[in-house]
């Protein structure tokens, strides 16, 4: 543990290298399956590599993907040319019984084996025309040879027309996102402004160049040959958690079986197993991404001796400054700990100020299991023998840079000034648990209230993806979003296109109607429906959030009622989702339209 670098993914050889055109800067990405070095060994301790999906170019490729840095109103233009295997299986086993790609009419006849791995690419964060927004159904397999409905071209076109702030791309295909993600599909992208500079003339005296570090933060488990392991079968992992526990019956449950969420046991930042970064005493900026498929992350900064590699003995958590998070700067709190859900981004400050020849180490109070609330976990949650709460060393043990400036400022408190304007509409919507034909545990999004849909038709409760749109914003306009969360679990909540504000968080009760659901194939599963809601009207202190900068990510608490606002100007389809990638996989996203009249 701690035993290898951890790749800083702004670093400038970390970074793709775009073609400048007059206007627009040109990426041409590629994707194939490659093998990575994550730092593991094996029993005879000897390195082992890991097959991965990667993007890449010609100056290599990489999990995580190198990350984009682009400019405030300069256009981005990226293909994202699929070069996956044909021929072959997916890297991880793949439950055709769900509501995927190869299963929208027309496309039954597909196989990952004769036609490829569908993909598509979406700018998470990004104030992006609907075309290139990474729409689950718009997906391509290996040299376009099959295209989903709707798909509309093979450039994908960033604007960039926001503030500066620290977006991500990720694969986001139907059905299936959670699989290529965790195979590898992900990476940053960090959008500069006139604020945030990203050099000496950042605001509030940031730090910059080397010490801005970004890093994603991801959960894995792997085979013994080095090679990425993802449960799907009787007797793996979490099989009897979420399947024979439930009262199902093995033969009655498709194999291979998506199941509710996901943990791993071994913790890899930017694609490497427990890593170091070398440090000076001093101030660094240090972006963190959760990328993990269902794990919060409740973190602390502990100081413990050169060299340790447990929590043993460690200090009293350090003070840090939380000065922006998803898509923006904003307040500054000093905080000792933080939550951040999958999805989510933070942008810190810490100080190493005084640690010299010290180890701090990112540490991680959460459980490994279903996140309730609770920052610290319930130890019979915990892993055996477990590694999972720690994440990654710092060594403050490399020499001080004179030559570039210390100045940050923690006093400075920063602003937010939150989503302006009058509220065209409230919408009250619901986070629900169901099932499907199978008696598989099917979280969906939903109404708290009647609600037409875009059929004319009144709906109301847990309505499935491919259920006709409820969500339809008029263009120019602001709502405010009520989501009421009826599950006992907390859900991560990302809208496309926008940036929100947190208002505030509320108790709420309410009965639940069971009601049936219809499944994409024509099969019934159940849902549920809100009944005798009453909403507590004061506001509740939510310990380890951080809402004080736009964001475009939102942690709905079981039993709460979480109200965002935001303001739509960009028209076209979109969607809004559960970021626990095995939710949103299994139905738990819905479509928008922001609609011109």
């Amino acid at each position: 543990m701690f035993a290898y670098d951890a790749p800083n993914a702004l670093a400038p050889d970390f970074r793709f290298k775009p073609v400048v055109k007059p206007g627009f800067d040109r990426y041409d990405v590629r994707l194939r399956k490659v093998r990575a070095n994550t730092g593991l060994v094996n029993r005879n301790h000897r390195r082992v590599t890991t097959p991965v999906y990667a993007y890449g170019d010609a100056d290599g490729y990489s999990w995580p993907g190198r990350t984009f840095v682009a400019h405030r109103d300069r256009q981005v233009r990226a293909a994202f040319r699929n070069q996956l295997p044909l021929g072959k299986e997916h890297l991880l086993p793949v439950d055709t019984s769900g509501h995927w790609a190869y299963s929208l009419h027309g496309y039954r006849n597909r196989t990952i084996v004769d036609d490829g791995v569908p993909i598509v690419t979406h700018l998470h964060g990004g104030h992006t025309r609907s075309d290139w927004d990474g729409f689950p159904e718009y997906f391509y397999t290996r040299g376009y040879g099959v295209t989903g409905p709707g798909f509309p071209g093979r450039v994908h076109i960033f604007d960039n027309d926001q503030e500066g702030g620290f977006l991500w791309y990720h694969d986001h295909v139907l059905g299936i996102t959670r699989l290529n993600v965790y195979a590898g599909l992900a990476g940053m992208y960090f959008l500069r402004d006139d604020v945030d500079t990203g050099g000496r003339s950042n605001a509030r005296g940031l730090p910059y160049g080397p010490h801005e570090l970004a890093y994603v933060i991801q959960d894995r488990m792997f085979r013994n040959n080095g090679s990425l392991f993802y449960p799907a079968f009787p007797g793996d992992p979490a099989w009897a958690d979420f399947i024979t526990d439930e009262g199902l019956n093995d033969e009655e449950v498709p194999q291979p079986s998506a199941l509710a969420e996901f943990f791993g046991d071994i913790v890899t930042v930017n694609g490497v197993v427990w890593p170091r970064a070398e440090v000076e005493a001093r101030h660094y900026r240090v972006r963190l991404l959760n990328g993990c498929d269902s794990r919060f992350l409740a973190m602390q900064l502990r100081v413990v001796p050169e060299g340790a590699t447990s929590l043993d003995g460690a200090s009293e958590p350090l003070p840090f400054s939380i000065i922006g998070s998803d898509q923006g700067l904003g307040r500054v709190e000093q905080v000792d700990h933080v939550l951040m859900g999958p999805g989510e981004r933070l942008d810190l400050v810490l100080d190493f100020r005084g640690l010299k020849g010290k180890r701090v180490i990112l540490a991680n109070t959460a459980a490994d299991a279903p996140f309730g609330g609770d920052l610290d976990g319930d130890p019979d949650d915990f892993f055996p023998d477990r590694r999972t709460d720690r994440l990654l060393a710092f060594d403050v043990v490399q020499p001080f840079r004179v030559g570039i400036p210390d100045s940050f400022d923690p006093s400075d408190p920063g602003h937010y000034a939150g989503v302006a304007g009058p509220v065209a509409k409230v919408r009250r919507l619901a986070l629900y648990e169901g099932t499907d034909e199978y008696g598989r545990l099917q979280p969906m999004l939903g109404t708290a209230e009647p609600t037409m849909d875009a059929s004319g038709a009144m709906v109301d409760g847990a309505l499935p993806w491919h259920m006709p749109i409820t969500e339809n914003p008029l263009i120019d306009t602001t709502e405010v979003w009520e989501i009421y969360n009826n599950t006992m679990d907390a859900h991560p909540v990302h809208l496309h296109q926008v940036s929100f504000e947190v208002l505030d968080r509320r108790a709420f009760t309410a009965d639940l109607v069971d009601q049936p659901v219809m499944q994409h194939d024509g099969a019934m599963g159940h849902g549920a429906r809100m009944s005798g809601t009453v909403v507590d009207p004061t506001p509740l202190a939510a310990s380890g959030h951080y809402t004080a900068s736009p964001k475009d990510m939102v942690t709905a608490l079981p039993g709460q009622v979480t109200r965002i606002k935001m303001h739509w100007d960009v028209p076209g389809r979109y969607v809004w989702h559960c970021h626990i990638l095995s939710h949103e996989d299994h139905d738990m996203m819905r479509p928008l339209e922001v609609v011109t009249s």
